[in-house]
């Protein structure tokens, strides 16, 4: 039996994931779902948003389907997000912008860089280290070498004209790209923004950093429709989590107007990652169809609700299976 470990999150995490999971015991009833609770909720109730039991359970799943976790601005607060990842070491993560005229993947290494966790606070100042490995970096250039050649051509986002610790990086991700055959390229990461933005079709996979393939994501999400249409995935050798792109937006939870597309297609990205391909492509279809016929929730432009809108792929992969 494979085991799906399912976290809600926080704010609309709480509507966004239950239609994802809908659609996932739709097209593969053999899947077994566990619930586990991690986030800003369970902090504020008790004292702990994230523990090693917890750790536990998601390293016995087989999959994680995750929403959106809210990180305050408190110190004794410890990102939910980082820790999931440097304990599962998914080092990965991998985000997808396709739309009309756009095929990219971004490839953001996950485990390091201004993200390393690594921060002090003394009395003048904050500090966070920014950490750029041998390891970290060839590993990641690896993963995204491996996209590349099922695909096209690989872009190294970078600030090696500013940063020493990206001299490393890009060193490693062309040398990488080169002993695996893949045409490579790089480009400083403030005009790959831009460039990203104006001529999607010059790209193919990019990888960088782990901040900068944050920042770059989200902007290239302009391109599709918004945040609210961008699935990831978190890959380690071992684990894997897939979650939505977007936050936990709590100025709009309990109000079903949260567009659920980024989960249901980070769902897609889950079975995808099982093995079944075809229930992935059923589903990113059966999105696609919806969206074709008009139905839209409001960051769209249209009046569907969270529940609405899932309700109708859920036909729609209904009769995808008939």
């Amino acid at each position: 039996m494979v085991k799906v470990a399912v976290v809600e999150g926080d704010g609309i995490g709480h509507e966004v994931i239950p239609v994802a999971r809908d659609l996932l015991e739709a097209v593969r009833p053999d899947l077994e779902f566990f619930d586990v609770e991690v986030g800003y909720g369970r902090w504020e109730r008790t004292g702990s948003a994230c523990d090693e039991e917890t750790i536990a359970d998601l390293r016995s799943a087989d999959a994680i389907l995750f929403g959106a976790i809210t990180t305050p601005p408190d110190p004794e607060y410890r990102s939910v997000l980082v820790q999931i990842r440097k304990a599962l070491d998914l080092y990965a993560n991998v985000r997808p912008i396709r739309g009309e005229g756009v095929d990219v993947v971004i490839v953001r290494e996950n485990t390091e860089g201004l993200y390393s966790g690594i921060e002090w606070t003394e009395p003048v100042r904050a500090c966070t280290l920014r950490v750029v490995s041998r390891q970290g970096s060839e590993r990641i250039a690896r993963y995204a070498c491996t996209l590349a050649k099922s695909r096209r051509h690989l872009t190294v986002g970078n600030k090696a004209n500013v940063l020493k610790s990206d001299c490393l990086f890009v060193d490693i991700c062309t040398a990488e790209a080169v002993r695996a055959g893949v045409p490579c390229r790089t480009s400083y990461i403030d005009a790959l923004c831009l460039d990203l933005l104006m001529h999607p079709d010059r790209y193919d996979v990019i990888v960088t950093t782990n901040m900068f393939g944050d920042i770059l994501s989200d902007a290239a999400a302009y391109l599709v429709g918004g945040l609210g249409m961008l699935p990831s995935a978190n890959i380690g050798d071992r684990h894997a989590l897939f979650e939505p792109v977007h936050g936990s937006a709590p100025d709009i939870a309990g109000r079903n107007i949260a567009n659920p597309v980024a989960a249901i297609r980070s769902a897609a990205m889950l079975l995808a990652h099982l093995g079944d391909p075809a229930s992935a492509a059923a589903m990113e279809a059966a999105v696609g169809r919806v969206l074709s016929a008009g139905i839209r929730t409001p960051d769209l432009g249209g009046d569907a609700g969270t529940r609405e809108f899932g309700a109708a792929v859920l036909r729609e992969v209904g009769r995808g299976k008939a």
